[in-house]
């Protein structure tokens, strides 16, 4: 999981590729670790051929909605999770309302957001 802190007024497409770049290696079976997750998912705000091709370059498959498409596409299925995510968030209160006027402050409860969902996810799973 990788977060990123930007001002309200940054479009998320500007973010694709240094948040795809922040996640970590995934850790695996023995032997040669995968670097790379094998596919990214986004929303029609990300679909762009450049975009697309850099993503291609980063060996992760790009799974975006195409624009001026019909609603429906089937992506939804999929994006639930991180809308699930999203909404764990924001049940910390620093978190929905920001209250802190520094950055490094609000991303250090960012990141301790984040690390109690992994916790609450992997709790039952190493017994």
């Amino acid at each position: 999981m990788a977060v990123s802190l930007t001002g309200a007024n940054r479009h998320d497409v500007t973010q694709l590729l240094p948040l795809v770049d922040a996640v970590p290696s995934v850790a695996g079976k023995v032997g040669r670790p995968r670097q790379r997750f094998e596919r990214t998912q986004g929303d029609r705000a990300y679909d762009s051929e450049p975009h697309r091709r850099e993503l291609r370059r980063r060996r992760t498959q790009p799974v975006l909605a195409k624009r001026r498409t019909p609603n429906g596409s089937g992506l939804g299925v999929y994006r639930w999770v991180v809308e699930r995510t999203e909404s764990w968030l924001h049940q910390n209160r620093r978190l929905k309302i920001r209250y802190e006027r520094r950055p490094d402050i609000h991303t250090a409860f960012l990141k301790l957001g984040c690390a109690l969902i992994c916790h609450r996810c992997l709790k039952g799973s190493f017994c």
